[in-house]
């Protein structure tokens, strides 16, 4: 019991270190924009570039059972290197765009080794509790993804340096992984390679259903992640403010993203007490009103621009380590890796779509309805969790708790 509780904090920590490479061009993007004269086009590009590459490499490794017939300790750890380098790369050697989007293509494609192969060590160590350790785990994820706004809401460090400190903590990822993490006693059986598996997710009604209301809350999670920033950024300079209770903007942005950790937390414990699918449900609900709601608020209060704000933030991503583990738990033991590994290829395929509209859809109507359009995605997502609670598949999630 006290080890597997040690493996949480240190893989936590690991997540936590290498996902600070995800968000780095978006806590630097304003400077970017002046220095490299980015426009709409080109930010969108900057983000997005690391949502392909991450899709490109979970395709990749769900195609080959990466995370089935090789060590998942050492594809973490290997692809936090080579993101930490990538990023690096930009850092030092960069003055364009084009280069840009291209390293930040193989940004996330080391990503795409350092996400699903830590669900699937975490699971090997929890049975009981599943739902809330990868809840934690995706908690750390999420303060992880928010850290490069920290380092520059809190130094006044130029864009390069904010870019190699984020590569530092990835490096230090490795290095946690290599030295203190290992696999639990509950482990996966061994697989074969066998292509064929990586759709083997879409096949069964229950874990299709479970990547349905995935994708529903993927639509509306990295768009929110990507572009809150830049609306409490527009929102304090509308209303004349200076910031948000004592907080500038980036700072601020941190703490809505990183908010989130204590809704994995709070969705982990739901999910194993009241069950998957409600925790779920409850969480999109939520989520979707938010989105629907905070544009409202612009160029108002700040304090009701922000209160909503970290209600979104928590609640946004309180449902998505419940849909992984769901699929722990409704796909062939042997594959699980590969099954996790193509629900997120998919879910951040999706992403790419909501990120890319979102800027446009400001140009045409302005921030006060955009985040609307977000709303789509978790809507969808309640009717696929609802089905999935409503079908016999669903007594294998949470020990029987739906």
């Amino acid at each position: 019991m006290p080890e597997r509780w040690r493996q949480l904090g240190v893989l936590s920590l690991a997540e936590l270190l290498a996902l600070s490479l995800w968000f780095s061009a978006s806590a630097v993007l304003p400077a970017l924009q002046q220095e490299w004269n980015v426009g709409a086009a080109g930010s969108a590009g900057l983000v997005i570039a690391v949502q392909l590459g991450f899709i490109a490499g979970t395709l990749a490794s769900a195609l080959g059972n990466l995370p089935d017939v090789w060590s998942p300790r050492s594809l973490m750890a290997g692809s936090a290197m080579l993101g930490a380098a990538a990023n690096a790369a930009l850092a030092l050697w960069v003055d364009s765009l084009a280069p840009a989007l291209a390293l930040r293509v193989v940004t996330g494609a080391a990503m795409a080794g350092a996400y699903p192969p830590a669900m699937k060590i975490m699971a090997t160590w929890f049975r009981e509790g599943r739902g809330v350790a990868i809840g934690i785990l995706v908690g750390a994820l999420t303060i992880g993804s928010a850290t490069p706004w920290l380092i520059r809401g809190l130094t006044a460090l130029p864009w390069r340096h904010t870019l190699l400190a984020a590569s530092g903590l990835a490096v230090l990822a490795a290095i946690v992984v290599v030295l203190l993490v290992r696999e639990g006693p509950n482990r996966f059986p061994s697989a074969r390679f066998d292509p064929r598996m990586a759709l083997a997710v879409f096949r069964a009604r229950g874990p299709r259903l479970a990547c349905f209301g995935y994708f529903g809350h993927m639509w509306e999670l990295y768009a929110m992640w990507a572009w809150i920033g830049l609306f409490l950024f527009a929102s304090a300079e509308a209303a004349g403010a200076s910031g948000y209770a004592g907080m500038p903007p980036s700072t601020a942005t941190f703490a809505v993203i990183a908010s989130g950790a204590l809704g994995c937390w709070l969705g982990g414990v739901a999910s194993d007490r009241w069950g998957r699918t409600a925790a779920t449900i409850a969480a999109m609900a939520t989520s979707g009103v938010c989105a629907a709601t905070i544009g409202l608020t612009f160029a108002g209060r700040p304090a009701l621009t922000l209160a909503l704000a970290l209600v979104w933030g928590i609640t946004v991503v309180a449902d998505s380590a419940q849909f992984s583990t769901a699929i722990t738990e409704l796909s062939p033991p042997a594959y699980v890796g590969t099954a996790l590994t193509m629900q997120t290829c998919v879910g951040f395929a999706i992403t790419n779509v909501s990120i890319w509209l979102l800027l446009p859809v400001v140009n045409a109507v302005g921030w006060r309805w955009a985040f609307a359009t977000l709303a789509i995605g978790p809507a969808l997502g309640v009717v696929a969790m609802a089905r999935l609670r409503a079908a016999p598949e669903s007594l294998k999630l949470a020990g029987g708790r739906r």
